[in-house]
């Protein structure tokens, strides 16, 4: 009698990385890595904000319960904010987020906060490629929504995702 060995395909993990970019200036580095066809994984669903300060803390764990296994919060740098404060504030709520996460069991290397201009589209691809392989290390998300990962949603707090924060959404 002869044993066949069937080799299994290993599938490798794709990580799905949320990423709220800044509508001055990570956006604009996001669209031109685009164009310029610089090459990063198709794994992130971009999320414009028109600032990194604007990024609630429960959009990120809102984000995560939503099935995502990463987030980046990308906003301009602390000189470069056509808000004045936001880069800062981006900072100060990542801080506080950091500290919820860990609470939370989740790995560092699930988030993270980046200053990325307009004028460096090569960061933006780097970055992306950069938490892709960390992720890819670290593995899915241990947070599951209803027991399944669900699609990602185009924007959070959209009533027709289903993901609204607002208690009015069903």
């Amino acid at each position: 009698m002869v044993k066949k060995t069937v080799k299994k395909k290993t599938v490798e993990f794709e990580p799905r990385i949320v990423v709220f970019a800044c509508n001055w200036c990570s956006y604009p580095a996001a669209d031109n890595a685009g164009l310029a066809r610089m090459q990063y994984p198709a794994n992130i669903r971009i999320i414009r904000v028109m600032c990194g300060g604007r990024v609630n803390p429960a959009f990120v764990l809102k984000a995560f319960e939503l099935g995502a296994d990463a987030v980046l919060v990308s906003t301009c740098h602390f000189q470069d904010c056509h808000y004045i404060f936001g880069a800062k504030r981006a900072a100060e709520n990542y801080e506080r987020l950091e500290k919820v996460v860990r609470m939370l069991g989740l790995e560092k290397e699930r988030m993270r906060l980046e200053w990325i201009s307009a004028a460096e589209a090569t960061k933006f691809a780097k970055v992306i490629r950069e938490m892709t392989e960390e992720v890819r290390k670290v593995g899915p998300t241990p947070i599951k929504f209803n027991g399944r990962p669900e699609a990602l949603p185009n924007q959070i707090g959209d009533p027709t995702s289903g993901c609204c924060l607002e208690k009015a959404c069903p």
